[in-house]
């Protein structure tokens, strides 16, 4: 396949495009045309990514749970298995919190610019604003009670709903459980191939990504910079330092997170692992999907890890499914970046939500390119941030996808290897291949 057909190149060719297009607006006087004829179908790129967020959670949760089942009874393996993963992901999130709340490139950007964002998304602020003034008077508990949805398709009708569609999924996996049986199996049966379908819609959607991202960096630039093209280049800027905030926090979570969990539950060496598992990191960084790379992270890690072929069938299909680190990390930056970007303070509260929800949103996120940008409009929308301002990042995303998904087979990996240690079922690793 040539290059310019491979679907990331052909995003950053709609990056660069849209870029170019939008300078060219701003000096020709094409503002308007670009606003009515090229903005809409940046708009209804994003209406697509919110169409699909709560049927993918929902598919993708309720195959997770009756497969975590079906392989292993609910054991003492699964248990440490779910539980490493849901702490290495929390971890990850709280990394990605404190890079961008230390580095806070959104506030790179200049007074002026902020203002123009503001202006431009003013109704969802004030919105938010509303929205606020209502969580100050609730109670201690409410946030519990709202878990539990009152009418399963009013709460899926609602992005900002995502936890209590989470709970739904949840609820009804363990019902299929509880029943077994043939009929189980029919529901389980209908389940996988639903997510078969909803992983492919993604992809599909996500082929008029290059479109999506031309649309909207076009509309951006002349959003922002108007006759004065200086915006745009600090919108640039600031874009920059969002990537680099990404880029140290995975690296950070990679050599503090895993290196303490190989100290803590093994004995391997950080620098044999990744000799180990390094085609495995290079596939997916290539194609950003840990679903397609999972039959190479397989072999490399009982072929090479000495992880034994039980531990790894379990482990890592599971970890495909739940284990989303570089995911979960960078929705947390992408969020409170977007909220810098519009001038928009968040709470301890709201960060804390994010914790939440993001680690929520990675256990129902499929391992496709696209499924993350995905999962980050459900957690804009449950701190009550414009998912507009997902225009902002959509252009750096896929580059950012590549280095996310990359941390995500690395984590895979890394779970197996202290389980498999940790019940007894970790070989000598073999490095000659």
């Amino acid at each position: 396949m040539k290059w310019y057909k491979k679907l990331h190149w052909q995003i950053i060719i709609g990056l660069i495009l849209g870029l170019l297009w939008g300078l060219l607006a701003s000096v020709t006087g094409l503002n308007e045309f670009t606003s009515d004829y090229i903005k809409p179908f940046g708009t209804i790129f994003i209406a697509m990514l919110k169409l699909i967020a709560m049927p993918l959670v929902l598919v993708s949760l309720v195959v997770g749970v009756t497969s975590l089942n079906d392989t292993t009874k609910l054991s003492r393996m699964g248990f440490k298995t779910v539980s490493i993963y849901a702490v290495t992901t929390v971890f990850a999130i709280t990394i990605g919190l404190v890079a961008v709340n230390v580095i806070q490139p959104g506030k790179t950007l200049p007074a002026e610019t902020t203002a123009t964002l503001q202006e431009s998304y003013s109704e969802s602020v004030d919105d938010r604003s509303a929205t606020a003034e209502l969580v100050q008077n609730r109670g201690p508990l409410d946030f519990i009670v709202d878990i539990v949805p009152e009418n399963f398709f009013a709460a899926a009708s609602n992005n900002s709903s995502m936890l209590q569609v989470v709970f739904v999924a949840i609820l009804l996996g363990i019902g299929i459980i509880q029943i077994g049986g043939k009929k189980a199996q029919t529901l389980v049966d209908v389940f996988d191939a639903f997510n078969d379908v909803i992983i492919r819609i993604v992809e599909l959607i996500m082929l008029t990504a290059p479109y999506g991202v031309f649309a909207l960096m076009a509309s951006l630039i002349i959003d922002l910079a108007g006759d004065d093209l200086s915006q745009a280049m600090e919108l640039l800027y600031a874009l920059g330092w969002y990537c680099l905030t990404v880029i140290i926090a995975l690296i950070l979570h990679v050599f503090i997170v895993y290196a303490s969990l190989f100290k803590v539950m093994s004995d391997m060496k950080l620098s044999t692992f990744f000799r180990a598992i390094q085609p495995a990191m290079l596939l997916g960084f290539s194609t950003s999907s840990s679903s397609a790379t999972l039959p190479v992270t397989m072999e490399r890690v009982e072929k090479n890890l000495g992880v034994e072929d039980e531990v790894a069938s379990f482990v890592l299909p599971i970890g495909a499914t739940v284990n989303m680190d570089g995911t979960s990390l960078y929705q947390a930056v992408a969020a409170v970046f977007i909220a810098q970007a519009l001038g928009m303070d968040l709470t301890i509260a709201q960060q804390l939500m994010i914790v939440l929800t993001a680690t929520a949103a990675s256990i129902g996120a499929a391992g496709v390119p696209g499924a993350g940008i995905v999962m980050l409009v459900i957690v804009l929308e449950a701190i009550q941030v414009p998912t507009a301002g997902i225009a902002l990042i959509l252009g750096v995303d896929r580059i950012l996808d590549m280095c996310r998904t990359t941390v995500n087979i690395t984590g895979d990996a890394a779970v197996s290897v202290a389980v498999a240690s940790s019940e007894g079922r970790l070989g000598a690793p073999n490095l000659d291949d």
